[in-house]
């Protein structure tokens, strides 16, 4: 099937043909990725049932362990760690991870229906939930992870304690959950003008700008508000 768009040149099409065969390579080696991630071995176990803390039925925070947030039978637990210190009130959310979580809120409903997704913070449970009030973040499962080494265990934090935005993947296995992905491209070294893209295809204002004459820029980044 040939497309021809109106008014292009034949060295437009000569060239978006090239790149279209780029594409379709593109799309070859992101299937054969995905393939060979859910072709690992079993990963760790996890070495505790981690404590989080909750808004319970009246507000109030309340305990809920990692165990439990295996719900609804799926057996697959996706946990992202969301840039939001537990220090003093001047330490802005991160803004990168507010646009993102800002997309996956109107996603979280049809994420559900195949995986458990979480979202955790090292802030305390208040600080978090008044934070998603102000976004309108009405579908995503907040948690505090504040008083646990999980952060730390699974590099959501770093050794001096600054947080980093770290995805993992979670498996349960009867009574074992174990560790089945980190998106640790975040820690990969990267050439010069490019950035880690650990998570970046579930980010969707990267990936339109990546279809743009202008890309993803070197100098612009997401804000909490704009003027």
């Amino acid at each position: 099937m040939s497309i021809s768009f109106p008014g292009e040149s034949p060295e437009y099409r000569v060239a978006r043909d090239r790149l279209l065969q780029q594409e379709v390579e593109l799309r070859r080696a992101t299937e054969a990725v995905a393939a060979a991630r859910r072709a690992l071995p079993p990963g760790g176990v996890v070495p505790q049932d981690y404590v989080f803390q909750q808004a319970g039925p009246s507000g109030t925070p309340t305990e809920v362990r990692l165990s439990e947030l295996f719900v609804r039978g799926l057996d697959t637990l996706v946990i992202y760690n969301f840039m939001l210190p537990r220090a003093l009130d001047d330490e802005q959310p991160c803004p990168h991870c507010t646009s993102m979580l800002d997309a996956l809120d109107g996603a979280a409903q049809h994420i559900a229906q195949r995986v458990n997704l979480v979202v955790v913070a090292k802030a305390l449970l208040p600080r978090i939930l008044a934070h998603a009030q102000a976004r309108g973040w009405r579908r995503l499962r907040l948690l505090s992870s504040a008083g646990t080494t999980y952060n730390r265990d699974y590099f959501g934090e770093s050794a001096e304690g600054a947080q980093m935005p770290m995805l993992n993947v979670f498996r349960r296995d009867g009574e074992v959950i174990r560790h089945f992905w980190g998106s640790e491209l975040l820690d990969a070294p990267t050439e010069s003008g490019q950035d880690p893209r650990h998570i970046d295809s579930i980010d969707p204002q990267w990936n339109l700008f990546d279809f743009t004459p202008e890309g993803r820029g070197t100098d612009w980044y997401p804000e909490l508000s704009y003027s």
